[in-house]
């Protein structure tokens, strides 16, 4: 790819200033994008600009609140006010949960709605009117668990159903429009997602997370998403586990569950 494949485009990331967001910050801003970095850790987004300032890229960096409606219009405004428009919108920002159903708080399960969902759904709707009038593009990070099962992870999981309800659904309405929606399930990644993740209570999970195969680097996963983006993919399905899963539940959804449930045993533990 061209390393200035996406020269003066302006790319918006929620979630921006660490893991899949950081990288994917990092990756668009080298092939000459600017980017407005959008994350709710100040610290995070200090260390952000300095490396962006060392590396002589473009950067406003924000902070946000996704879960909070008119913050998230109020950061579309600052970065349509500062770029004069926004050609990729990033929707990462997200939380996980571990713990059974029986056992999990329904606040858990809306705070996980809250930054998953609605989230994404306060950025892709203030921002939209931009993207269509660049024809620009609109990425959700949202998982392998949007399409199937996950045992042990019921309010994550349901949060990214309704992700992919809401951007399939989105995508056949901007196809007239000229607003490619791409949707990616990145897999097991490094990143400390994991270690944020709410328990059943609410607090952070001190049980560890239960995984299958090998994790792949954020660095990885960010050079396939922009390469998505500049190829129009609609779905980007991430590392071997990822495929394996996504396309064993398309085919054959109980033998799925049955495995699933098999391989993460150890959750009704």
């Amino acid at each position: 790819m061209s390393p200035q494949a996406f020269k003066d485009k302006v790319v918006m990331v929620t979630g921006g200033a660490s893991g899949i967001g950081l990288a994917v910050c990092c990756e668009f801003a080298g092939q000459g994008a600017k980017i407005a970095m959008v994350d709710m850790d100040g610290s995070a987004l200090e260390r952000a600009k300095a490396q962006f300032k060392e590396n002589g890229w473009d950067l406003l960096a924000l902070m946000c609140d996704v879960t909070i409606q008119k913050e998230c219009e109020q950061t579309v405004e600052k970065i349509i006010d500062r770029f004069s428009g926004i050609d990729v919108l990033f929707n990462n920002a997200g939380i996980t949960q571990r713990g059974l159903f029986k056992n999990t708080r329904v606040s858990v399960f809306e705070k996980v709605m809250a930054v998953n969902f609605f989230g994404s759904l306060y950025c892709t709707k203030a921002a939209l009117p931009s993207l269509m009038e660049k024809k620009g593009c609109i990425i959700v990070n949202e998982s392998v668990a949007g399409i199937a099962p996950l045992l042990g992870r019921t309010g994550y999981s349901a949060s990214k159903h309704a992700l992919h309800g809401l951007f399939t659904s989105l995508r056949c309405e901007m196809r007239t429009c000229g607003v490619h929606v791409m949707i990616v399930c990145p897999g097991f990644i490094r990143t400390n997602l994991q270690q944020r993740a709410l328990g059943a209570d609410g607090s952070i999970a001190t049980h560890a997370q239960t995984k299958i195969g090998s994790e792949d680097t954020a660095e990885n996963v960010a050079q396939q998403i922009v390469n998505g983006v500049k190829h129009k993919k609609a779905n980007l399905v991430l590392t071997f586990m990822g495929k394996l899963g996504y396309y064993l539940h398309r085919l054959s959804p109980v033998l799925y569950e049955h495995l699933m449930t098999r391989q993460f045993k150890k959750e009704l533990l």
